[in-house]
This record gives structure tokens, C-alpha cells and sequence, in this order.
């Protein structure tokens, strides 16, 4: 959990207002201010033959403690998960990107009701299958916590595969806490027999000596599921963000598959490593909801409630009076591999820029540039990665300049290309 005493801000509220105000330049909205989406309002009706949220809830083996607040936001997700592209406004923040047809993008906050007071700050990515929406939670929590003051921050990540190689995985937790079992506590043994991999999260927990030498889930992963895994280590790798693999990053199976992923930072007072942000992917928790195979992820940010914790929300800006001037795509997997670090750059510069992360295809980005009506594109395919540049095309003249990255941001703004007001481009 973050202290206050720990970061620059004088309140929770300040923390949060500027959580908000990264987040939404990602493209991620309030939750709470989405609607829900006609063609899913039946993930809260048994009549569709969705489980009550209360029958879910008592079919679920918790493993962290955590893990039960997660239920509200990924009903809530499912139900507002969009069936088309929409075209959000921009934010006085910075700009709403347009989300990939059937992606949702949502920040939500929650007040704790036990122990600390203290509130979370959950981002959700719902409905996109890529190792891009891990990355970007990465990114932006990392940036959150950056900008508030946390300077030591550990990234800890784990894989714990689909449900076929966890099944393996859990098998053998099973046969090797039962070659322990003289050493579990006897409130816990009962556990261990009907809940292997809850029982080893706890033992963690209270650091037991076995638990170094429990079998690992990165061992039981295919290679496609291998595969996926590095396509996630490589965008961190290309962001340039440091991460060590850690096998003791563990949740429930009936929340989480593939990956898992624990921000922590030092603590002062004890020197030991706290927790700031938990998150992974929630394919089998989302699936239950919409009951059919369903992608969603999210990280969760937990900070002490200390002074003004309400955030007096800035007034958005009308989408006819202000937009984004920029569109940034990508083309190819070496240019997608770079987008996260392009798009931090430009924020720290305070240039909004629209982009089409979730789009695997150049000629869906172009088309959602024109429906945006941008009067500039940045252009990145795989000869300007490798070579750390990117176009900067004209669209009234079609005229396009290569620019370095390093140079990008002051380029943009000597030409003054920010937001622009789409009445007067009509």
C-alpha cells in the first residue's frame, strides 16, 4: 500500500487526481460513468442464464485476500463492454483514445471496508486477448507510481498458464504439500487437501520454509503459452523497464490465467519489500460473467486514505471545441513493440495524442484517424523502429518528414501541433 508520507502529495486526493489524469491520457474512462451496453445488460439477469453475482462469488476459491473486490468491477466491465467502436471525447487531461472495437478501457475506485482505510485504484483492459493490455497496465502504474514520488519500485511477474497446464501445476502442489504436511499449521491442512494452490498463497505469505523448493508454473506452460509470455517480456524489455520473474506471484485459478504481476517498493521503516499494485489477466473471471470465452486484465493500486480523499473531478472539455491534433500508428511488431515508450515521451511533454495500440492492422488505425479527422499522423513501421524515428505526415498536403525520437516532442511543439479546435478544420 502507498503512504502518503512516501510520495509528493499532500492528500489521497491528490494521488488520485493525478492517477486519474495519466490514466485518461492512455485513453481509459471513469467506470462508474459508462453505460451499459444493451447486448450485455443480460450478464445481470438469470433469465440469460448468468449467474447471480452472489452464486459466483460462493463457486470461487479465493486464494488472496484481495481477490473479492475484483468481482464488482469485472461484472460492472462486462456489462459496459462496447460491441462497436465509439469515439469518446477528449479529456481537459489529455485525450480518450478510440478503443479497439470490443475493448473497454476503465479506471475505477474503491474504498476499503476493513483494516487500513484505504482506497484502490483499479485499471481495467476488457476484452483484448494481447500481451499489449498487460504492458500497458505495467506502463501506466509504473508511471503512477513514478510521478508520485516512489522512486524504488520492483516489478515482480509470473505465469501461471490456461487452466490445462495450471491443472498440472496444482496437481503437483498438491503431492508436494502433502510431503509437508507435518509442517502446514493444523488450522491449515484441511486446505491443502481441497485447495492446493490457495494453501501454498498463504504459506507464502507467512514465509513457511517449503515454499522455495514448490513446484514452479512457469515450468507446466506449453510453448504457445511460452510464447505469449516473452511477447509481454519484450514489450518491458523495449519500454525499458526492469522486471525479475518470481514464481511465489500467485492467485486463484478461478480469477486468474497466464500472466500475474506484483509493483512494490521498499519500506523505510523495515526495509522489506511492500506491495503498492497487484494485477494480472482475468480470463476465467470475465468468462464467467459473460458467460463465453472472454480477455480482460487490470491492475489494482492500493493507497492509505490520509486528509482529502475525494477528487474534485476537472471539467472535460467538449469534443467540438478541442481534440487531439496527433494520431499515432504503428505498423508491424517491432513498431508496436516501441509504442509504449513513444506515447510516455509525448506525455511527459504534454502532447495529446490519439493512438491505436489494440489495432493489429495499419489500414484500421488510417481509418480511425479519418474518422477522427486528425490533421497529423505519426507513422512508425518497422525501418523508422529500427532506426528510432517516426513520420510525421501532413494530411491536408499528404507531406511527411522523418523525425528521431529523442527529437519528436520538442519537434512538435516548435510546430505548435497539440490540440486543435475540429470547427475550425471543417
Amino acid at each position: 500500500m502507498i503512504r502518503i508520507k512516501d510520495t509528493q502529495y499532500p492528500n489521497t486526493a491528490a494521488f488520485l487526481g493525478n492517477a486519474i489524469r495519466i490514466a485518461e491520457y492512455y485513453g481509459f474512462a471513469p467506470l462508474e460513468g459508462m453505460q451499459r451496453n444493451p447486448a450485455n445488460t443480460g450478464a445481470a439477469s438469470s433469465k440469460r442464464g448468468v449467474l447471480p453475482l452472489a452464486k459466483i462469488e460462493s463457486a470461487i476459491a479465493f486464494a488472496r485476500r484481495d481477490e473479492r473486490t475484483l468481482l464488482s468491477s469485472a461484472r460492472k466491465c462486462m456489462s459496459c463492454l462496447p460491441t462497436q467502436v465509439n469515439l469518446p471525447s477528449a479529456s481537459a487531461t489529455g485525450p480518450i483514445a478510440p478503443p479497439h472495437s470490443g475493448t473497454l478501457l476503465a479506471w475505477r475506485t474503491l474504498a476499503s471496508t476493513t483494516g487500513i482505510p484505504s482506497v484502490s485504484f483499479e485499471l481495467h483492459v476488457v476484452g483484448s486477448a494481447s500481451a499489449i493490455a498487460e504492458a500497458l497496465l505495467i506502463v501506466v502504474a509504473n508511471a503512477i507510481a513514478q510521478e508520485a514520488g516512489i522512486n524504488e519500485r520492483a516489478l515482480a511477474i509470473n505465469n501461471i498458464g490456461s487452466s490445462d497446464s495450471s491443472n498440472r501445476f496444482v496437481r503437483d502442489i498438491g503431492l508436494y504439500l502433502r510431503k509437508h504436511i507435518d509442517s502446514i499449521s493444523p488450522t491449515l491442512r484441511p486446505r491443502a487437501a481441497t485447495d492446493p494452490l490457495g494453501t501454498l498463497v498463504q504459506l507464502i505469505e507467512r514465509g513457511h520454509p517449503a515454499t522455495p523448493r514448490a513446484p514452479q508454473a512457469t515450468e507446466y506452460l506449453t510453448e504457445e503459452e511460452r510464447r505469449k509470455f516473452w511477447e509481454l517480456l519484450e514489450y518491458l524489455e523495449m519500454f525499458g523497464l526492469p522486471y525479475e520473474l518470481n514464481a511465489h506471484i500467485l492467485g486463484s485459478r478461478d480469477c486468474w490465467s497466464h500472466s500475474l504481476f506484483e509493483i512494490s517498493t521498499m519500506d523505510t521503516e523495515t526495509g522489506a519489500r511492500m506491495p503498492i499494485a497487484f494485477g494480472g489477466r482475468y480470463d476465467p473471471l470475465a468468462s464467467r460473467f459473460a458467460r463465453t470465452p472472454s480477455s480482460a486484465t487490470m491492475v489494482s493500486i492500493t493507497c492509505e486514505v490520509r486528509g482529502k480523499a475525494t477528487v474534485k473531478r476537472e471539467k472535460r472539455v467538449p469534443q467540438s471545441e478541442a481534440q487531439p491534433a496527433i494520431y499515432f500508428a504503428h505498423l508491424g511488431g517491432e513498431a508496436r513493440r516501441r509504442v509504449l515508450g513513444v506515447l510516455e515521451n509525448l506525455r511527459r511533454a504534454s502532447i495529446p495524442v490519439h493512438q491505436g495500440i489494440w489495432y493489429e492492422r495499419v489500414a484500421e488505425q488510417m481509418a480511425a484517424a479519418r474518422t477522427l479527422a486528425v490533421p497529423y499522423i505519426l507513422i512508425m513501421g518497422h525501418k523508422e523502429a529500427m532506426e528510432g524515428t517516426v513520420l510525421v505526415r501532413e494530411v491536408a498536403t499528404n507531406s511527411q518528414e522523418s523525425i528521431s525520437l529523442p527529437e519528436l516532442p520538442n519537434y512538435l511543439k516548435r510546430r505548435r501541433i497539440g490540440a486543435w479546435k475540429q470547427e475550425a478544420h471543417a
